[in-house]
């Protein structure tokens, strides 16, 4: 069996409004569950498509410090 994991998360917040998404990403990382890992992943792979460099920058910047 052959799942396009990212095509699937896509499909399944497609049609999501603005606040069901906040809700369901600020859930995910309260759940601090593993398993919402995946989909998070592809919301940071999308954003980061199609930021700009000073957005990308800015997204680093508030990063890094947590990573230390």
């Amino acid at each position: 069996m052959d799942i396009n994991i990212r095509k699937a998360i896509i499909e399944n917040f497609k049609n999501f409004s603005n606040e069901e998404l906040h809700q369901t990403i600020d859930e995910a990382i309260k759940s601090q569950e593993e398993k919402v890992l995946p989909g998070l992943g592809v919301f940071l792979e999308l954003f980061w498509e199609d930021s700009t460099s000073a957005e990308k920058e800015i997204f680093i910047n508030k990063l890094i410090p947590k990573l230390k």
